[in-house]
């Protein structure tokens, strides 16, 4: 038996409501600039929590100028393929992290009598 019906709506259009991403540029050249961005955001030396800590119990402070001067240390550093580093700048002997561009721990060069697990060493 075959039934027609007929005088019935056809279903609505239906259309979907996704939209199509943007192309996405995958070129090498983009990769590139990408790197150098986040290379120039990582200049930046960071003082950890606990170095923090060590340089407000010890009254020792670091202004702007002298993250400039430490700058300029951990890029030398880095250059010689240091990874741990003791800095001696002013009357401060700084432990730190020359891949994380973190300063890890601070104290006082007159205090200073043993530092193990270092690689390299500067006087700035």
């Amino acid at each position: 038996m075959n039934l027609r019906i007929e005088g019935t709506p056809s279903p609505p259009n239906l259309q979907s409501k996704t939209t199509v991403n943007p192309k996405i540029d995958r070129t090498f050249s983009t990769f590139l600039t990408d790197a150098a961005a986040q290379a120039d955001n990582t200049k930046e030396v960071k003082i950890s929590r606990h170095a923090q800590k060590r340089l407000d119990e010890r009254g020792l402070q670091l202004k702007s100028n002298d993250m400039q001067t430490l700058e300029s240390a951990f890029d030398e550093l880095n250059q010689k393929g240091s990874r741990d580093s003791l800095i001696f700048f002013k009357d401060m002997a700084l432990i730190a992290s020359i891949d994380n561009r973190t300063i890890i721990t601070a104290q006082k060069t007159s205090e200073m009598r043993t530092v193990t697990n270092i690689d390299s060493a500067i006087h700035i």
